[in-house]
């Protein structure tokens, strides 16, 4: 059984461009074995220094994703923790809505909300940005 995560995007996406970035890879150190001068080989220093840049290129990417991830959940656990809440949304006819958080739809952009007004008017696909707690 697949689990996705909450707040990530489509794993094949990112399966696949690693898979890009390690075919470009291999591809550049395929043709750079092919050109070496036999009488001449590469220093080993300088190789095993690329290798390691390479490396830390990977693990600085791989950083980058696991952020991009902890945001995402912390901005899904912000939203789940509004349902139920009074909120004031800054629309963008810049007319404040005052209601109550009624449900939260996880999409590719982040979790949107759903708000409910006193007069059972619904406002849908709001973002976190645009609302403010009323106490």
């Amino acid at each position: 059984m697949d689990i996705q995560s909450i707040g990530g995007g489509t794993p094949t996406a990112s399966n696949t461009q690693s898979n890009i970035k390690l075919d470009d890879f291999l591809q550049l150190f395929v043709a750079q074995l092919n050109y070496q001068d036999p009488l001449e080989p590469v220093n080993n220093s300088e190789f095993l220094a690329q290798l390691a840049q390479f490396s830390s290129l990977e693990i600085n990417r791989q950083s980058n994703d696991n952020s991009l991830s902890l945001l995402a959940i912390g901005s899904s656990d912000q939203a789940l923790g509004l349902i139920g809440r009074s909120v004031e949304v800054n629309t963008q006819s810049g007319q404040a809505f005052i209601g109550d958080v009624t449900g939260v739809n996880f999409t590719q952009e982040g979790p949107m909300l759903t708000v409910k007004g006193a007069d059972n008017s619904l406002l849908t696909d709001i973002r976190l940005g645009q609302i403010t707690v009323v106490k």
